[in-house]
């Protein structure tokens, strides 16, 4: 079964923490997003192995989006 982890918020993408294969824990940061001078981390919220990153710094996202897929 698969999480998709998805922006809660319009916001900028900052930083990318994670590549495919990676593997993550629960709790594990995925991306970094900025909105209103505040930064945000996106976490994991499960282990598993990364297997896409759907974004890229610079990247604008909008509620909803997804940011990677964990397996």
């Amino acid at each position: 079964m698969s999480q998709e982890v998805v922006s809660d918020l319009v916001a900028n993408v900052i930083g990318v923490s994670v590549a495919v294969g990676d593997r993550v824990e629960a709790g594990d940061e995925v991306a970094l997003l900025e909105s209103m001078k505040m930064e945000i981390p996106v976490l994991a919220e499960r282990p598993g192995t990364v297997s896409a990153v759907k974004v890229h710094v610079g990247d604008v996202v909008q509620e909803g989006d997804v940011l990677a897929v964990i397996t």
